[in-house]
């Protein structure tokens, strides 16, 4: 074998250092950095050495859209004199810099690039108009007068068909700019067509349209927003006003079974789902009669053992309202915010928390996609609880650390996301980049290890920070983290003991927010990670990777699950969705081929239908998937085989993940409504139960009880009166 030629040591070392200092002084990237903070002297000085002023990241995003987007009017209009492309569209969310503007209502910017030919113009200006935006009406067409190309008559009738009644100071607008009235096609549809249209339509991704009759107007409606009138273009297509997406209605037979929805070049199928009018089951209406708890099970660490989510044999009670004090326990304030989750162990629960001292701290629920951060200067105190199983008691309190939060957190999340973890001796407690922290279970901390800054945040800007979320696990003697962060990503285990690292292994990872999981078969134990470029297999004693399966998610945040078998990874962010179910003992990488679903290592696998935020629950042979929407779609975990997909209803989103218990399944609205659902191949929901504050933390199961966190109170939730389970399990041999 012939050896490579030797390269002197000095020569070698000068060639690396010339190759860091390229990469960290690329002029292209700085630009776009001083884009983002608005430095229109910097930004001018890099243009006048000659810097590309459309210079792309690896998203295909430039300065201009950077500048849009947070909104610095001088450098938008410095880089459009020095000919930055304004229609120039990222290659991921495809995306222009008028689109960013137009998202964060900066008027002026809008102006700025509609004047300066924006393409988008007519699409800024129909979305303007039917909102009533009579500012960003009159910005759009301001700019249109001294670029007369970005706009024609029929942009501007579209615009004025798009505008509601009620809006007339918008439509006059558009009609001094020009704007016809739309004709008013002469196509009729008989009624008793269109009644066979109406009914609710659901893509696989889990919107959904209302087709109606109101008021005599044939409309469809999404989730959210008002009704849009739809006009016929023949008896199956209709159109909606501004004439920007057509609907297509398609039959079976004599029977109406989904529609297309075109919109530009881009196209959906909605299939029609059955209506019910059923209300949700009234709790008290229905029979609860549990079981006896013959053995408590401990939930250690985030979804209880191995991060399965299963407690049979613990009889959690079916109903409850916080509100009337229906099979509630005890309920007890806890400061601060935390999305951290419950654990139990013997007689104890631990949770953790972030109190800030300048008092309330802001939570937005619901479904919406901002990527904005919360910037909090005041001072915080990161804290651990210990409280009393049976009646909420605080046995103990500690405060790990005090300071000025290291990163800032997403609206919708805390600065005390990651569950603690404990095996009855030890309670560990991560809190990102503030640190791990170790206790025994009286409280007496054991050691500390500083985990570094912990920057996790959206991927196609890292000036948004959202905060670290991934929760420590135990393993053996071992303490294991996955630190997926903007830059030099980690796995890493500490001693349990003293908190002395035993291995660390680098991750080529963006930021990602999934648990590790343990799992364990006869031949082999795997630590299975998920993530953005790769879900992986490692031996938990050594960090060595074992395997690895991609493509996935940008952003990834569902804990890998075991169960019938197979171990599932999935994520919900585009541009795939995917569910692969892998076989343990896999070996190299076994990502599958274009337009492969199976192969040796991957049993199946589907590229659209993975969750967003809820981790999957698999339980007795079928896999379930909840959507933040509340899209609940069942399959048959051994081949993929969809079984339903039904909506659970209630009010917010779904974030928290489910949980199972004796056949049934339990799935927590962020808006404070926890619905059960029997396990099995039949939808079937069994109750709806208010809690009266809202929710994203996953539920944690022990001892006939339920042990749910909303944003103000734990609440330890179990039939009333308990005492005779109590005695019947005294009196047991």
């Amino acid at each position: 074998m012939h050896s490579m030629p030797r390269i002197p040591i000095l020569l070698l070392l000068l060639i690396v250092s010339l190759t860091l200092t390229a990469r960290a002084a690329d002029p292209g990237e700085d630009l776009l950095a001083a884009a983002k903070k608005g430095d229109a002297d910097t930004v001018q000085a890099l243009l006048g050495k000659g810097v590309d002023v459309n210079f792309k990241n690896s998203y295909g995003a430039t300065a201009l859209s950077f500048a849009a987007d947070k909104g610095h009017l001088a450098v938008v209009k410095l880089l459009l004199q020095h000919k930055a492309d304004v229609n120039a569209k990222d290659t991921f969310y495809k995306s222009s810099p008028l689109d960013w503007a137009v998202s964060r209502n900066y008027v002026d910017i809008v102006k700025a690039l509609v004047e300066a030919g924006a393409e988008d113009a007519g699409k800024a200006l129909r979305s303007a108009a039917a909102k009533g935006d009579v500012k960003f009406v009159a910005a759009i067409l301001d700019g249109a007068k001294l670029n007369e190309t970005v706009l024609n008559e029929q942009a501007l009738t579209k615009a004025l068909a798009a505008t509601p009644a009620k809006h007339a100071a918008v439509a006059e607008l558009l009609t001094k700019a020009g704007a016809k009235p739309p004709a008013i096609p002469e196509v009729t549809v008989d009624r008793d067509v269109l009644a066979a249209y109406a009914g609710t339509y659901r893509s696989d991704e889990g919107s959904e349209l209302t087709i109606a009759i109101e008021e005599g107007k044939f409309t469809a409606r999404g989730v959210a927003g008002p009704a849009s009138p739809l006009t016929a273009i023949d008896s199956d297509s209709f159109q909606n006003p501004d004439g920007t997406s057509t609907l297509t209605f398609r039959r079976e037979g004599d029977m109406v079974t989904s529609l297309i929805s075109k919109r530009d070049t881009s196209e959906m199928i909605f299939r029609r789902v059955e209506s019910s009018n059923k209300p949700a089951p009234v709790a008290a209406a229905i029979d609860d009669p549990g079981g006896v708890v013959t053995s408590p099970l401990n939930w250690p660490s985030f979804r209880g053992p191995r991060a399965s989510g299963i407690a049979d044999g613990q009889f959690p009670p079916l109903v409850w309202d916080a509100t009337k004090d229906l099979n509630i326990r005890w309920k007890t304030p806890i400061p601060g915010l935390g999305h951290s989750c419950p654990i139990v162990w013997d007689d104890r629960v631990y949770l953790t928390t972030a109190v800030s001292s300048a008092g309330k701290a802001e939570l937005r629920t619901g479904l919406y996609g901002d990527v904005d951060s919360v910037n909090e200067s005041a001072e915080h105190s990161w804290r651990v609880y210990c409280l009393d199983k049976s009646t909420g008691e605080i046995l103990w309190e500690r405060t790990a650390c005090t300071g000025v939060p290291k990163i800032k957190r997403h609206p919708k999340a805390s600065h005390a996301n990651p569950t603690p973890a404990t095996d009855g001796v030890h309670v560990v407690a991560s809190f990102g980049s503030e640190g791990l922290y170790c206790y025994d279970r009286d409280g007496k901390l054991l050691w500390q290890k500083s985990l570094g800054v912990l920057d996790s945040g959206w991927f196609f800007d890292a000036d948004y920070q959202w905060g670290f979320g991934s929760s420590p696990i135990l393993y053996q003697d071992r303490v294991i983290v996955q630190c997926d962060v903007g830059k030099d990503s980690f796995l890493a285990a500490y001693s349990l003991a003293d908190g002395e690292e035993t291995w660390r292994t680098p991750r080529d990872e963006i930021p990602s927010w999934g648990t590790p999981t343990i799992v364990e078969t006869p031949d082999r134990v795997e630590l299975v990670t998920n993530a953005t470029r790769y879900a992986r297999g490692y031996d938990p004693r050594t960090g060595e990777e074992l395997w690895r399966l991609g493509p996935h998610s940008e952003i990834t945040v569902p804990t890998p699950v075991f169960g019938a078998g197979l171990i599932f990874v999935s994520s919900g962010y585009r541009p795939i969705k995917p569910i692969y179910a892998i076989r343990p003992g896999a070996t190299g990488d076994i990502s599958l081929k274009k337009g492969e679903t199976t192969n040796d290592a991957v049993a199946w696998s589907t590229e659209k239908g993975g969750p967003y935020m809820p981790t999957p629950i698999v339980y007795d042979n079928y896999l379930y998937t909840c959507t933040n929407a509340g899209i609940l779609t069942c399959f048959e975990a051994q081949t993929g085989k969809q079984v339903y997909r039904e909506r659970l209803g209630g009010g917010g989103g779904y974030t928290a993940s489910p949980v199972a218990a004796d056949g049934k399944l339990y799935f927590t609205s962020e808006e404070s409504d926890v619905r059960v659902v029997r396990a099995g191949p039949k939808f079937e929901l069994l109750a709806s139960n208010p809690l009266g504050d809202p929710c994203v933390s996953t539920p944690a199961i022990s001892d006939g009880m339920l042990f749910i966190r909303t944003q103000h109170y734990l609440f330890g939730i179990g039939r009333k009166p308990p005492h005779h389970e109590k005695a019947a399990r005294a009196d047991m041999p």
